[in-house]
């Protein structure tokens, strides 16, 4: 299995997804070595073996993430590892180093473009079957633009030499068919889960967003999202929305957890716009400050322009939050007890978020029926696809 992150050093959702995703294979059976292009040691995982394929720590690969694609060029220095191309290269020569000195894989699992050329590698090596997963295109990373042609050549590769293809959703599968040409019976959707055990143990500490709760007692109504600040979240519309919002209903405060190119350029819109005294940014967030974020949350609004699929929706709905989604975000096909919009529909969910903010009963109502939406995905069952999917393909490659 070939990633580019796993918790705790991972930037967004495509770590977590590894991560309970090889958890459930472990248990279905799969013996796992999982590659990352960095050194660290992760204590807490015992279900499959982690290589490291350099020796860069997690801090020095700040800037080299999963989702740095609109940065990426060809350039080389590759000795210094200081580009995202020069770990890329390194990553590939070192998938290749290992399949030629054990030839034992069944199977090749590669998640999304920074390992697609490493799995293309092993699999002209080795005969075994390559599945690429994708997670996000080029296409959502770049919010429905273009994008970086160079990485679009590595996607096409990868999406061609593939013997099966996991899309995270139907929106996923129709951009690879429509953006790639890709055939439709060679895509399999195989949905995220949630793994709800690890959050059931996480105590809410009040005390980090004190000033929220201090006015969540005095009936405002916390909208927040949890996020990159990229123009693949559709923030930009968010924050406008939440403007004409607070001119209809004062009593919204608005959330915004994460960090990214945008922050600079969301802090003077929200200035722009007299909201700034009702928008709280944290910075990037992770364990406790991540946790209390979403429990400290009445709404939750994933505004995305294109999202695969989006794990924090079910995140929130877990902690209790109503949620907000676009047409465009690949969570919608499995939670319905939902509102919906189109990302630039800023007057369609303005008057969502004053709706919610009017009726405690229309949000209860929301978080109580999502719930039983959401404890019905599971990663054993995404393991059990994947196994099956496996097992189809050994003995028969493309």
């Amino acid at each position: 299995m070939l990633g580019w992150e796993l918790p705790p050093h991972n930037s967004g959702g495509l770590g977590v997804a590894c991560l309970h995703m090889s958890q459930a294979l472990a248990l279905q059976g799969s013996k796992i070595d999982f590659v990352v292009p960095y050194s660290a040691t992760h204590t807490k995982i015992r279900h499959m073996n982690v290589l490291a394929a350099t020796k860069l720590k997690p801090l020095e690969r700040l800037g080299l993430g999963a989702y740095e694609s609109s940065s990426y060029d060809s350039n080389s220095r590759h000795e210094g590892l200081r580009t995202l191309r020069d770990v890329q290269r390194r990553y590939t020569s070192y998938v290749k180093e290992l399949v030629t000195k054990d030839m034992k894989y069944d199977a090749i699992h590669a998640h999304d473009w920074l390992t697609i050329e490493a799995g293309v590698k092993a699999k002209i090596l080795t005969g075994a079957p390559l599945v690429v997963h994708v997670h996000a295109t080029e296409f959502d990373r770049a919010g429905g633009q273009y994008g970086n042609p160079l990485v679009h050549e590595i996607e096409d590769q990868g999406l061609l030499m593939a013997d099966r293809i996991i899309a995270v959703s139907n929106v996923t599968k129709r951009i690879i068919i429509s953006r790639y040409g890709i055939p439709a019976d060679k895509i399999e959707v195989v949905h995220n889960a949630l793994e709800t055990s690890e959050l059931n143990n996480d105590a809410y500490d009040a005390s980090t967003y004190r000033y929220l709760e201090f006015l969540k007692s005095n009936g405002y109504t916390v909208v927040a999202t949890v996020t990159r600040f990229t123009i693949q979240k559709g923030l930009l519309h968010f924050l406008q929305a939440a403007a004409r919002a607070s001119q209809k209903y004062d009593k919204l405060v608005f959330l915004l957890a994460g960090d990214g190119e945008q922050r600079d350029e969301l802090l003077r819109l929200s200035a722009e716009l007299g909201i700034a005294d009702k928008v709280f940014f944290t910075g990037f967030v992770r364990g406790e400050r991540w946790r209390n974020a979403f429990q400290v949350a009445d709404v939750f609004v994933m505004s995305s322009v294109s999202e695969p699929f989006g794990i924090t929706a079910l995140e929130a709905a877990h902690y209790g939050a109503a949620v907000v989604l676009t047409h465009q975000s690949g969570a919608g096909e499995v939670l319905q007890n939902v509102l919906r919009y189109d990302f630039w529909d800023t007057d369609r969910l303005a008057d969502q978020l004053v709706a919610l903010g009017n009726s405690s009963a229309l949000r209860s109502e929301l978080s109580r029926n999502v719930a039983y939406e959401y404890n019905r995905l599971t990663w054993k069952d995404v393991a059990i696809q994947c196994t099956a999917l496996y097992k189809g393909l050994i003995g028969r490659t493309v």
